[in-house]
């Protein structure tokens, strides 16, 4: 049986969209080390709190096969007691620069500037899958067409 993890980044502060309007943005990068993982599932969540225009916020899984840096490490939650230490996660609270060679979208997905959106792989063949001792990572960014909106980015994984 595969050990299951919940991601989750800094809960209390929301993320950002970038500076920039419509520029990609990594909000949170799952890096393997170890063991296989499978991103399982992804929930997304517009934090924009007293709009005055009706926005959205778009969010994309990229495979990069070289491994990024930076970041504020986030470690991930096993649902099970006892179950190892999980594969590394960070996020952007600190600088976050994600991997870089070909940024395969794996995954697309959207959210009202205040409201849910997610992704969760139909059966075992849909999970997302990065191997043991390779230098790929997932990294999943934001994009939105206004400056700067807030967000929440949380995953599950399995190993």
């Amino acid at each position: 049986m595969p050990f299951l993890y919940g991601v989750d980044g800094m809960p209390a502060t929301a993320y950002a969209t970038h500076a920039t309007p419509n520029t990609e943005d990594p909000s949170l990068c799952l890096r393997q080390a170890v063991r296989n993982f499978d991103l399982i599932s992804l929930f997304v969540h517009g934090r924009g709190a007293a709009l005055t225009a009706i926005t959205g916020i778009g969010f994309r899984v990229r495979r990069w096969t070289t491994v990024g840096s930076g970041g504020t490490a986030v470690v991930p939650n096993p649902r099970r007691i006892g179950t190892t230490a999980s594969t590394v996660g960070a996020d952007k609270v600190s600088a976050l620069t994600q991997g870089t060679v070909s940024g395969a979208v794996q995954v697309a997905i959207g959210c009202g500037a205040a409201g849910p959106g997610g992704w969760v792989a139909v059966n075992p063949d849909a999970y997302i899958t990065v191997e043991a001792g390779s230098a790929d990572e997932l990294a999943i960014d934001s994009v939105c067409g206004v400056t700067a909106m807030p967000h929440h980015v949380s995953a599950e994984i399995q190993e």
